[in-house]
């Protein structure tokens, strides 16, 4: 996945495809990056673009760095047919895109990916009535079969200072599925000019966000779908997030900027324990 996806690795997949955006062609990529791809543009229609991978430039100018893409930076030569193979031609499951225009973030939906595509390998190496639980920073997935209760997930206290020995603000019981969270507690960061930043950039103003929220937790199926929610509707802002993750039924968990705590009707009757005194 690091290999496809991670736009930090100066010879990864989706590297080679940035230092390529806008030049009007089509690569030969695996099916991981077409799958990154893909779930991207789906995600930007389906959250009215508040999920947006093109905010990489915003992300460079804040501080947060990755491979570089400059036009010194190298890059696959073309085709004898024009397209661009960033793969080999016999790469099982390659096909052709066309080069977005703009260089792709990955970021939280390459994590999300990781852990749909490892869970399933993993559960097709184990014996038939076996379960196993995988964490990705933070970001955890269940398959096969949980222990009786399920697994319990702590919802982590943005402003807790003492860090991993912080008492959780929700535990929730997961049997399958995953939960995932946007928050600005962590991959935060002072700029040269003395800004203090995150990692969480809202498209329309390309600065990182200020929506009233600083952490927003949310259990679903799929991982990757799981890191678009938490990340859309930390975006949407606290105004909005309770009526909209009702409507989507999503299992949601937020805290505002005052620390108190929110959550819809989905994860209420899932958590196994609140920390009431917080809820506001």
């Amino acid at each position: 996945m690091d290999a496809a996806l991670s736009r930090f690795r100066d010879d990864s997949e989706l590297t080679a495809l940035n230092r390529l955006a806008g030049s009007c062609r089509v690569a030969l990529v695996s099916w991981r990056l077409r799958s990154m791809l893909a779930i991207v543009h789906r995600a930007g229609r389906l959250t009215d673009g508040r999920f947006d991978a093109t905010v990489l430039d915003a992300l460079e100018r804040i501080g947060e760095h990755g491979a570089q893409l400059g036009a010194d930076a190298g890059g696959a030569p073309p085709a004898a047919d024009g397209s661009i193979m960033l793969v080999a031609k016999d790469t099982p499951r390659a096909s052709l895109v066309h080069i977005p225009d703009l260089p792709m973030d990955s970021g939280g939906i390459g994590k999300g990916l990781a852990l749909r595509w490892a869970s399933a390998a993993a559960m097709a190496c184990l014996p038939e009535g076996a379960g196993l639980l995988l964490d990705a920073g933070g970001d955890v997935v269940s398959a096969g079969r949980a222990p009786t209760d399920g697994w319990g997930i702590g919802v982590e206290d943005p402003i807790a200072i003492s860090g991993e020995t912080a008492e959780p603000l929700a535990v929730y019981a997961l049997a399958t599925g995953g939960v995932s969270t946007s928050s600005v507690a962590v991959r935060n960061w002072t700029t040269p000019d003395g800004r203090h930043v995150h990692h969480l950039v809202d498209p329309v103003t390309r600065e990182p966000a200020r929506t009233g929220l600083i952490a927003v937790t949310v259990a679903g199926p799929d991982p990757a779908w799981n890191e678009v929610w938490s990340k859309a509707l930390f975006l949407g802002g606290s105004e909005s997030i309770g009526e909209e993750a009702r409507r989507r039924g999503l299992a949601a968990w937020w805290v505002d900027e005052r620390g108190r705590l929110g959550m819809t009707p989905e994860a209420r009757v899932r958590s196994a324990w609140i920390a009431e005194e917080r809820v506001g």
